[in-house]
């Protein structure tokens, strides 16, 4: 299950604060920073679904774009789109997307396991194939370099985006069959 319409709606505009704050904890590991944000991206999914937490992740973009300092180390603008993280920003809309419709079956710890080690690999899909361009074409480098360190983090972050989302998930439905909405 999913949160209530009215109520996720209402959500989506958080989880793209809750990623700009994970942008700000940015640990710089070559051309890709080790930061929070796809813990953000995981949950929204999560608990959104696919096409809202999408939507989250579009508005987090959007904000960027027009110029607040949302993205990794307080930067901003459309130049970081087409920069060598670019690729993994982009994948956040789809990563929450992806991670949200499988999500979107069930509650169990496994299936959203499952949805958010299949979101981040989107994320990683999209990232590398622009960190690859910005090398030159080197793919090997790109995966050497945009995915290999951050395995153990993000393995991390999916088994907690699944425990902070199915107490999430359950809460909002208990607040829904009370009659709860925003």
């Amino acid at each position: 299950m999913r949160a209530p319409k009215s109520v996720a709606i209402a959500l989506a505009p958080l989880f793209a604060s809750l990623t700009a704050a994970g942008a700000q904890l940015a640990l710089p590991v070559g051309p890709v920073p080790v930061t929070l944000q796809t813990l953000f991206v995981l949950l929204s999914g999560m608990v959104l679904g696919g096409k809202l937490g999408a939507l989250s992740q579009a508005l987090y973009l959007f904000l960027g774009l027009i110029g607040l300092p949302v993205f990794a180390g307080g930067r901003a603008g459309p130049w970081v789109l087409t920069g060598p993280t670019g690729g993994y920003l982009l994948g956040f809309i789809a990563g929450a997307y992806v991670t949200g419709r499988l999500a979107e079956g069930g509650s169990s710890l496994g299936r959203l396991v499952v949805s958010g080690a299949a979101g981040t690999a989107v994320v990683y899909m999209l990232g590398v194939a622009q960190l690859a361009y910005w090398l030159q074409g080197d793919f090997n480098k790109a995966v050497v370099v945009g995915v290999v360190p951050f395995l153990p983090g993000d393995a991390l972050k999916v088994a907690t985006a699944a425990l902070i989302a199915r107490k999430v998930k359950a809460r909002l439905k208990r607040l829904a069959e009370r009659g709860w909405s925003l």
